[in-house]
């Protein structure tokens, strides 16, 4: 992808074999409402949008931000599916986009399908060629095994506990901090282009 792609005047779509990553339209809204307000998927992360007008405002939001150059945020389309069913979010933590946070989110019957590892490869593409992120990193409560796995074969290191840094139900829980700078994700995709290209 071109470093000269102006994202903040909108996002380009981008694509894997079993996933759209485009940025989220109000249509999107209904479906985003239903999918992420799940129990199972509400679990692990901070309370989405509760309603589909409430998902439409932060989509307003989201667009509105993304203009100002200090978030961006992907609605994740599957193959074959026409609507959203989670998003990944890339939120600025220093000027100019040196650090950035990942977020992530998804529809709990997308699940172990290869959704969120092609699509988290794509955003970090993003992230690191375009947006030209030094160091990118995500938050996972320490009981949340499965998003904790996907961080660490995504290739991101651990690199602390956060005492009491997340909520749930009243209750303060420990997360974990995962990071993955820029040079370590191109020495990641160097190798598997190289072992695609030893496997032809």
């Amino acid at each position: 992808m071109e470093n000269t792609v102006d994202w903040r005047v909108g996002l380009p779509e981008l694509t894997s074999e079993r996933v759209v990553l485009r940025e989220l339209q109000l249509s999107d809204a209904t479906t985003l409402a239903r999918e992420l307000n799940a129990p199972e998927v509400k679990r692990f992360v901070w309370a989405p949008p509760p309603t589909a007008t409430a998902f439409e405002q932060f989509i307003e939001w989201a667009h509105a931000e993304r203009a100002t150059g200090r978030y961006i945020c992907y609605g994740v389309v599957p193959r074959g599916e026409s609507s959203a069913v989670g998003v990944f979010e890339l939120r600025q933590l220093q000027p100019r986009f040196l650090r950035g946070e990942l977020g992530f989110v998804l529809a709990a019957r997308f699940w172990d399908r290869g959704i969120f590892a092609e699509g988290a490869q794509l955003l970090l593409d993003f992230a690191v060629d375009v947006v030209n992120v030094h160091r990118i990193e995500a938050r996972a409560s320490i009981d949340n095994d499965r998003g904790n796995a996907a961080l660490k074969k995504l290739g991101a290191k651990l690199e602390g506990t956060l005492s009491e840094a997340f909520v749930r139900d009243d209750r303060f829980l420990d997360q974990y901090l995962w990071a993955i700078l820029a040079r370590q994700w191109r020495e990641i995709r160097t190798r598997e282009r190289q072992r695609a290209s030893a496997d032809r």
